[in-house]
């Protein structure tokens, strides 16, 4: 046996190491995507949406295993529609899309010819083809200060980092204008009826846009030269045929409110070291080991959760079982204040004196009181 002391501090456990321990071994991770950071950012305070997609755990898989699973994702008919339409859109070297962004946002440039520039962006892994991207960009941004030269990025990797850890992000397609100015086209399946689109979609759209815009802005970071715009060209079939039609939408808003909530995400490492050693959300573990560690990681379930996340069934069932109020909505959580079960809210309201000192308690009585007035008004033959 040696006698030599130690030659140092003993090995820790690196943030990558943690987040596969919490994932599961033979679990590969998960990437973030656009859409997911759009649902992310909108619902900030709920920790475990935050450290499962900032760990790369498969919701899905997760939600299934615990016995809530989610009816996600598109159909294949609406999955293979959508991709014959940007096929179209992109066809023949991106001349009808580079026509829908001059025509849109490029006013005072020359029209895009047969010139137009598509830089081959294969690479090896999301890191080399986030690397990859930026040099295009680069490149474009040069080329179109030397000679106006446009350039179209089709499905480029952008990377952002969220909550402490990389995603990266795969937009439809940019456009690098002759004045260096990059663009973001989104490119969606559902239809422009009479120059305008369902404005739910169109919203959801937006926010998915803003996340992109937001990753291109930390490569435009690096260059003097380089413009990111905040309007964002979406492209839809016209009516309802294949042919595309396209619309500027101003991002400003949805980009500010992005940011903001991004920036107020818990970093995943304060949520992983908050976590006992051994806990896995590997979904080939028991269920009632999953639920636990699940149950370990703080929530801030709301209705608006069912359009957004795949463990929403999951949270809902735990939040009734809890009485929360926060099954309720987000509104009727703001007003009952400290009241954070039906129980509690329910016994404020059948109390019989007001409480001076709870305006929210006194407030729930009155609001009986006249309800139980009302239903004897209604009731009363005479």
């Amino acid at each position: 046996m040696s006698s030599y002391p130690p030659s140092g501090p003993p090995p820790t456990t690196t943030l990558r190491q943690r987040l596969a321990d919490l994932r599961g071994p033979a679990v590969p991770p998960r990437p973030l995507d656009a859409r997911a950071l759009a649902a992310l950012a909108a619902n900030p305070g709920c920790g475990r949406r935050a450290l499962l997609d900032g760990a790369g755990v498969d919701k899905t898989a997760l939600a299934s295993a615990l016995g809530s699973p989610s009816a996600f994702g598109q159909s294949q008919f609406a999955i293979v529609r959508g991709n014959s339409f940007e096929a179209r859109v992109k066809g023949d070297g991106g001349a009808e899309l580079l026509r829908l962004v001059h025509e849109h946002l490029g006013a005072g440039s020359e029209p895009p010819g047969p010139g137009a520039h598509v830089p081959d962006l294969t690479a090896a892994g999301p890191e080399g083809r986030a690397a990859r991207t930026a040099l295009a960009l680069r490149e474009a941004t040069a080329a179109a200060a030397a000679a106006g030269t446009w350039t179209l990025l089709d499905h480029p990797m952008l990377a952002l980092e969220v909550a402490g850890s990389p995603a990266y992000l795969e937009p439809d397609a940019v456009v690098v204008h002759p004045d260096g100015r990059w663009t973001v086209v989104e490119i969606k399946s559902f239809p422009m009826i009479d120059g305008a689109a369902d404005a739910a979609k169109v919203g959801a759209a937006a926010r998915q846009a803003a996340v992109y815009v937001l990753a291109l802005e930390k490569t435009a970071g690096k260059l003097a030269s380089a413009v990111v715009g905040h309007t964002v060209l979406l492209v839809c079939p016209k009516d309802f045929s294949n042919l595309p039609a396209a619309s500027p939408v101003d991002i400003r808003r949805e980009r500010a409110v992005t940011l903001r909530q991004l920036e107020r995400l818990t970093r995943v490492e304060e949520l992983a070291a908050a976590l006992p050693e051994g806990l896995s959300f590997d979904p080939a573990r028991p269920a009632e080991e999953l639920a636990e560690a699940v149950a370990a990681v703080s929530a801030a379930y709301a209705p608006e959760c069912l359009a957004a996340c795949e463990l929403a069934f999951h949270c809902r069932e735990r939040a009734r079982a809890a009485d929360a109020v926060t099954a309720l909505g987000r509104s009727v959580r703001g007003e009952l204040g400290t009241l954070t079960t039906v129980e509690e809210a329910l016994a404020a309201a059948a109390a019989g004196a007001c409480d001076a000192e709870d305006p929210t308690a006194a407030s729930l009585h009155r609001a009986a009181r006249l309800r139980a007035e009302a239903l004897e008004a209604a009731a009363c033959p005479c």
